[in-house]
């Protein structure tokens, strides 16, 4: 009998027309046994295989099973980020990351709010510039009239201290007139100082006389009793003595120019007061204009 034909005759009664289910041994095998179908299959496998080619087809199984581990072991190291390889390499790209992430955090962040305190807020000390005091505006400069009647102007600023000193004193127009009049012709409107009183000269003055102590304006003697020295060469002080002495004379706004000036001065040469009254009346003029 051929070997072929022992193994047909062995399994004959296992073909599709020994079962009434025509079920494969195989499968039978398995339901009647559960679980012991798989390992009856691999017996029946293991001896229709060669020994001698057992042990290469383990080798090779294995040697499969370890390429499909390394492919899977490749691919989860590639699918690993740059950052969980090299971490110095990766320091560039996690410092990036943490930038963008603070930016993003700072842009969807709403504006941080100091909390309230109960203590009051510290005020803020003035600066330096803000105590120091406002300096004081200058105080503007007179009015400089432009001489007139042919006079200069020391002369035009002299009778115009006289006509200032005279409207606080409330005088009328006349009594001014009189007053210029009478300076032009004791002084020609120059403040004059002594050369009898050397301590005349201490105080301002444009000229120096020597008829005995008269001084100033109006060559008031400090010896007539006209006052003090440091007085009399005061342009308006000397002003206001004469008017004084002048609104004292009776009926002086019906007397001549010339004898009411004479009423106050008493001079040498009464009828020399006469001759300034319309220089004297265009001078003062132009000053109340």
């Amino acid at each position: 009998m051929r070997d072929d034909d022992t193994i047909d005759d062995q399994y004959a009664h296992e073909g599709p027309t020994g079962r009434s289910d025509d079920t494969p041994s195989s499968v039978q095998v398995g339901v009647s046994r559960g679980t012991e179908a798989v390992p009856s299959l691999r017996t029946r496998l293991g001896s229709l295989i060669n020994p001698l080619t057992r042990r290469p087809s383990r080798v090779a199984l294995a040697s499969g099973l370890a390429c499909c581990l390394g492919v899977a072991a490749f691919a989860g190291v590639q699918a690993l980020p740059a950052d969980r390889l090299d971490p110095v390499a990766a320091q560039p790209a996690l410092t990036e990351r943490a930038q963008e992430g603070a930016a993003s955090r700072g842009q969807a962040r709403p504006p941080v709010t100091a909390p309230p305190t109960s203590a009051a807020a510290p005020t803020a000390s003035p600066s330096p510039t803000a105590t120091k005091k406002a300096k004081p505006k200058p105080k503007p400069k007179p009015k400089r009239i432009a001489p007139v009647a042919g006079l200069d102007q020391a002369q035009m600023d002299n009778a115009k201290a006289i006509v200032k000193a005279g409207r606080k004193m409330g005088v009328p127009r006349q009594a001014l007139i009189i007053a210029v009049a009478t300076a032009m012709q004791e002084s020609n409107l120059y403040n004059y100082a002594s050369g009898v009183l050397p301590e005349s000269q201490n105080y301002p003055h444009q000229a120096i006389g020597w008829d005995h102590d008269s001084v100033g304006l109006f060559q008031q003697r400090p010896s007539s009793g006209w006052g003090e020295v440091r007085d009399l060469m005061d342009p308006e002080y000397a002003t206001q003595a004469f008017l004084s002495a002048l609104l004292e004379i009776p009926g002086w706004q019906n007397l001549a120019l010339t004898d009411a000036a004479q009423a106050v001065q008493v001079s040498a040469f009464p009828w020399a007061y006469a001759q300034h009254e319309w220089r004297a009346t265009e001078v003062v003029e132009a000053i109340l204009a």
